[in-house]
């Protein structure tokens, strides 16, 4: 067990809030927990999570040690498009998350990774061996994977020099006014609830450009909807999801940052990696990936008989 103790430095409505804020990595259920179980105390008392705070108020929580967790080989189907000795792409399905976290550390990507693959690079650690970039659990599509050391440090690098190129599909709710564009925000953690990500001052984020493209319009009832492509100049947390909402036109399915109440039997958000475009890192050649839109997604275009096409 450690302590953490700080000074709240402004008023917060919300003892949770305060704690969420100053403990980085703790979900809203985590910090819960900590004050279900007496580990909070405000000016040396216990308090309770919705106790108002004010500047000055001292806090301090007992946070569990941490526990190591290391991935271990599954067999989860995977589909694996491409591979060589350096890497792999892969078409990640909806519902499976890319590596462990809040300690589950089993029915993940890495697990089925280290069950069919013979390498994966060590630069993620134990936890995350392999992983260059994550896409959301219930978004789908592709996704490159580093066999090696240096062939993860070369995709590193690609991706944050904007080498590394990504694309999306998305069904939106609504009738998007504009044929394209681009959105350039900051995002940043929500202040309201830090699970999520949300437009933020620049002070409080960091930049996040996303190109968009409109492939279709459709109405079914009262309701509209819009078939678009994006393409990321920048990969941060929620990034589509998040300028989606911003645009007042949320991904349909998505029940964090859009309708709570999911359409069309939907498990998740329409959302899809579609294509992937980078250098190998040993050969040099530039190389082109795309992955079909899944059953489902095709699915809801055919009932909202959404013309497009993908190119």
């Amino acid at each position: 067990m450690r302590t953490e103790k700080f000074v709240a430095p402004a008023d917060y409505p919300r003892a949770d809030i305060a704690l969420s804020e100053r403990l980085e990595g703790y979900t809203r259920s985590a910090v819960k927990k900590l004050f279900d179980g007496g580990n909070v105390t405000v000016n040396g008392k216990v308090a309770k999570p919705s106790l108002s705070i004010s500047a000055g108020d001292e806090i301090e929580a007992n946070l569990p040690d941490p526990v190591e967790c290391v991935a271990h080989p599954e067999d989860i189907p995977l589909d694996i498009v491409y591979q060589d000795a350096d890497v792999a792409v892969i078409n990640k399905p909806q519902g499976l998350t890319v590596h462990a976290g809040n300690g589950n550390i089993d029915g993940t990507l890495v697990n089925a990774l280290l069950f069919k693959l013979d390498n994966l690079s060590g630069v993620g650690g134990v936890i995350r061996p392999g992983i260059v970039h994550r896409i959301d659990k219930n978004t789908s599509g592709l996704l490159v994977v580093a066999k090696n050391d240096k062939a993860h440090v070369n995709l590193a690098e690609q991706i944050a020099e904007k080498s590394c190129r990504r694309t999306y599909i998305a069904l939106l709710e609504g009738n998007l006014k504009d044929d394209g564009g681009t959105v350039t925000t900051y995002i940043g953690r929500s202040q309201s609830d830090r699970t999520k990500m949300a437009v933020v001052p620049p002070e409080k984020g960091k930049i996040a450009i996303t190109d968009y493209t409109v492939l279709g319009r459709a109405r079914l009832g009262e309701r509209q909807y819009t078939l678009c492509r994006f393409d990321l100049h920048t990969g941060r947390t929620h990034q589509i999801r998040v300028h989606a909402k911003h645009l007042n036109h949320p991904v349909v399915g998505d029940d964090v940052y859009g309708r709570k109440k999911r359409e069309f039997n939907l498990n998740g958000q329409l959302l899809h990696a579609w294509r992937l475009e980078f250098t190998h890192p040993t050969s040099g050649e530039r190389l082109t990936f795309t992955a079909p839109l899944p059953d489902y997604f095709v699915e809801v275009l055919k009932k909202l008989n959404v013309e497009f096409n993908l190119q």
